[in-house]
């Protein structure tokens, strides 16, 4: 099951994860999709996790599936598995660019005044709602993100056995990396360090951590790269010590679990 981040939806004709899906089913891998809302809160999404997840088990007489998730997807993930009782249907859960410990940059955020965060979350809430989200919570949903809530969160939501757990972090060389994360990766760097744009590796870095993906090229890669978004490889040549094709990653992710019997 692949599961998207904030702000986005699975969508059939315009994909989230660009060719990586393609690519691990040629593979041999089965996929489905969260189909969460692209601003619900954790808690909602997780529900709505939950119920997609059910439905699959039932249909295809599967006993667990394993989870890729990117950003606040990994922390719906999380929340389906620990507080509503998923645990023995999911045999692994890996996180990319995930934020589990929150944001410096959104505490800071967090001290705007409350009607104009209340104004930016109408508006949100009202574009989303028509493509499509049931739920969205913009207001809840991006304050989750300050590192008080998600400390509390990982006091409630602790690694679930017997699921398997691991985590990758992205990150951008420069803010000329990426044009369309260009403002936030700067602000993000100035604040809190290095960051894929919208995640620090600090934040990313979760339980079984596998390193930070850089890429091959001067521009590493993005929070946007890290699921294909311009459905194209970082340079033409293979690479051993880096990463030429974000494809790739996963194909090494999905091989990995089989691998593991999971």
């Amino acid at each position: 099951m692949l599961i998207h981040g904030a702000g986005f939806r699975d969508n059939k004709y315009l994909n989230y994860w660009g060719r990586i899906p393609k690519t691990l089913e040629k593979h041999g891998a089965t996929l489905y999709y969260g189909h969460q809302d692209s601003w619900g809160n954790i808690k909602y999404n997780a529900s709505v996790l939950k119920d997609n997840l059910t439905k699959i088990l039932s249909e295809t007489n599967c006993e667990r599936v394993n989870i890729i998730a990117h950003s606040k997807g990994g922390l719906d993930a999380r929340y389906m598995i620990s507080s509503l009782g998923m645990a023995d249907k999911i045999a692994s859960l890996t996180t990319i660019a995930t934020p589990h410990h929150g944001s410096r940059t959104i505490d800071l955020l967090y001290k705007l005044p409350k009607w104009l965060y209340k104004i930016t979350a109408f508006f949100t809430n009202s574009f989303f709602r028509m493509l499509g989200d049931k739920k969205p919570d913009f207001y809840a949903a991006s304050r989750q993100f300050s590192t008080v809530n998600m400390k509390t969160f990982n006091e409630q939501n602790p690694d679930m056995p017997p699921v398997y757990y691991q985590s990758y972090a992205t990150v951008m060389k420069n803010p000329f990396s990426d044009i369309f994360l260009f403002w936030t990766n700067l602000f993000i760097w100035l604040i809190e360090g290095e960051n894929d744009g919208l995640v620090t590796p600090e934040s990313a870095t979760f339980t079984n951590f596998k390193g930070i993906l850089r890429g091959t090229t001067r521009r590493g890669i993005s929070h946007a790269d890290a699921i294909d978004m311009r459905r194209k490889n970082f340079t033409k040549k293979a690479s051993v010590n880096g990463i030429a094709d974000i494809r790739d990653v996963y194909i090494d992710i999905v091989s990995g679990l089989k691998q593991m019997g999971l």
